[in-house]
């Protein structure tokens, strides 16, 4: 049997304009540069961000030699997606000229200047590369009966975050070495189960306004829930915004983990998975469903989000009635802490969907844990997209692009995270429509949706 998909196709156009993961930034940090070298392309959403701190972003994800004219000043508030590292070039220095320079023997050189070129002698330091981890942070997962608050004295801790049904803690500590100290015992404490460093995850990609206004993309309307038997798709991903009057229904009461975030009125990526999830229940229900989402925002107010908040999230969506979980999110780092939570929601039959990452090379966590349904992205072609990771660990592949309507205004989207939607939301369509067990769901969609074996 066929599992229904609704897909739209996207011009070239604005295929080019990809919005994908890219690398970790500084907790706290409001700017946003993110430089795919591999597909010459550049994300930015800057507010004030200084010429020297916007040159030394450039000089480290590039690993470009950038010298600067002395006196020369600026300052970039610019907001983009998909721009050609020229184009990209041209906005961010605004007024001041620059030249960028092949090298034979050596990486290319950008010579940033008001009057000449030859005048950008001073040469830009690349900024440090951003932490992996929270700093001074260690996840603590405890055995039962163990007291962390006598755990926590012993290793002259803080206990600034606690979960006591999964004996989970969040343990804060004075400086760095501490921190490695700490971890050091703790891996070997019998009263430990896991122990690891609170881990950032790559933050969302801002969402590029395509044009507009346009209407709804698609039409759904929910069926009564009943008291049993509810398919409830957890998204665990940032705040969640109103669709609107036909669309919110589907919108449970929503979860922040992570404290109240600030609402600009820009379409948020938690907002986007939401309707690209809709958009493929449309499909798969024929326009009728009893499928609802619980969203759980795990990023609040902040650039980006960690371990902990993940683990948080994650059981407060099981502990809510979600029986799917969807994770248009992922980190670099593996976390077995992370591995502990989501084999605890396998082991209850609820599968889990993860974005298979946008780094070629570099796959994303959590979709590499054992059990875990990893998505990646597919191209109008049918192909594997060039942006999307793929291995013998990938199990699903869907469109990777995704029009959003919101406010009235069309918005683009694409990556893993809009395919990992996508795959939900056609599972949890099908759950609901055909009463399968979620097994005969996976097994249907592998015949038709697996990923390419490149």
């Amino acid at each position: 049997m066929k599992l229904p998909i609704r897909t739209r196709g996207l011009p070239m156009a604005l295929v080019c304009a990809a919005l994908v993961f890219g690398p970790d930034i500084r907790a706290g940090e409001t700017n946003r540069l993110v430089w795919h070298k591999t597909a010459d392309r550049v994300d930015a959403d800057l507010r004030d961000m200084p010429l020297p701190r916007l040159l030394g972003q450039i000089a480290a994800q590039t690993g470009w030699r950038v010298y600067v004219e002395p006196g020369v000043t600026h300052s970039a508030s610019v907001k983009f997606a998909g721009l050609s590292s020229v184009e990209a070039l041209r906005i961010l220095l605004g007024h001041v000229n620059f030249a960028l320079q092949p090298q034979a023997n050596g990486p290319p050189r950008l010579l940033v200047f008001n009057t000449a070129a030859q005048n950008a002698t001073q040469p830009v330091h690349a900024a440090r590369a951003a932490p992996k981890h929270v700093p001074n942070e260690l996840l603590v997962k405890l055995k039962p009966g163990a007291d962390i608050e006598a755990l926590a004295k012993s290793l002259g801790a803080k206990v600034v975050g606690r979960n006591d049904k999964l004996g989970l803690y969040l343990l804060q500590f004075d400086n760095a070495a501490d921190t490695d100290a700490a971890l050091a015992k703790l891996r070997g404490d019998r009263d430990v189960a896991q122990a690891g460093y609170n881990d950032y995850f790559n933050p969302p990609p801002s969402i590029q306004n395509s044009g507009g206004p346009t209407g709804p993309p698609f039409s759904l309307k929910l069926k009564p829930p009943g008291d049993s038997g509810k398919t409830i798709v957890g998204l665990i991903d940032t705040h969640v915004q109103s669709l609107g009057a036909d669309l919110d229904p589907f919108l449970l009461k929503q979860i922040s983990v992570a404290g109240q975030a600030n609402d600009d009125g820009d379409v948020t990526h938690g907002t986007a998975m939401a309707e690209a999830m809709l958009a493929a229940l449309a499909g798969a229900s024929h326009g009728s469903t009893s499928v609802q989402i619980q969203a759980v925002d795990v990023y609040g107010p902040n650039p980006t989000t960690t371990t902990w908040n993940v683990a948080l999230g994650i059981q407060a969506a099981v502990d809510a009635g979600a029986n799917v979980l969807n994770l248009s999110l992922g980190s670099s780092e593996n976390s077995p802490i992370l591995d502990d939570v989501i084999a605890q929601a396998l082991a209850d039959g609820i599968p889990v969907f993860a974005a298979a990452g946008n780094t070629p090379g570099s796959p994303d966590y959590p979709a590499q844990v054992p059990g875990v349904l990893a998505v990646t992205a597919v191209s109008q072609d049918g192909q594997l997209a060039p942006y999307a990771n793929s291995g013998n660990w990938v199990d699903f592949a869907f469109p990777g692009a995704s029009v959003i309507y919101f406010d009235g205004q069309n918005y683009f989207v694409q990556g893993t995270s809009v395919s990992t939607a996508t795959a939900t939301g056609v599972a949890a369509g099908n759950k609901a429509a055909l009463n399968w067990s979620w097994a005969q769901v996976e097994a249907a969609m592998l015949k038709r949706f697996a990923a390419p074996t490149q």
